[in-house]
């Protein structure tokens, strides 16, 4: 069974960005020879995530401050006591947010809904340069 492996980079904001990825995962799929399978969406890194939603301002906005009200920057976090980086947020954030997903790919498609974009958030308190992997697995 083929296994494809590419590589997407961004150079981000951090503090929450969120960027649709969905037309850079699907440019990967593209031309990869594998029709029926699976698409996994992977973001090396402890304070960063990948997940889907409907990219729209509104929901954009709704999702950051969730994130704010469950992971709040301005408590106390025994990270940042070890680390004095002022991330432990960004940690906890992520933990639970999950740093992957995957996608069946049908016929030469990724199946998403209509709706439904893949997207990758950078967690951290400080810009950063991010690599993220994408990975085909099929035939």
């Amino acid at each position: 069974m083929p296994v494809l492996t590419r590589y997407l980079e961004y150079d981000t904001k951090g503090n929450s960005e969120i960027i649709d990825i969905t037309d850079d995962v699907i440019r990967s799929v593209s031309g990869s020879g594998i029709n029926n399978g699976i698409v996994t969406v992977f973001a090396a890194g402890s304070t960063v995530a990948v997940t889907t939603l409907e990219y729209e301002p509104g929901l954009i906005h709704d999702l950051q401050q969730a994130l704010e009200r469950i992971a709040p920057k301005d408590i106390e976090y025994k990270h940042n006591e070890r680390w004095h980086d002022g991330n432990g947020h960004s940690h906890v954030r992520a933990s639970l947010l999950g740093q992957s997903e995957s996608f069946p790919l049908i016929d030469g498609s990724m199946l998403l809904g209509t709706w439904q974009q893949v997207i990758f958030i950078d967690l951290d308190n400080r810009a950063r340069s991010r690599k993220l992997v994408v990975q085909i697995v099929g035939e």
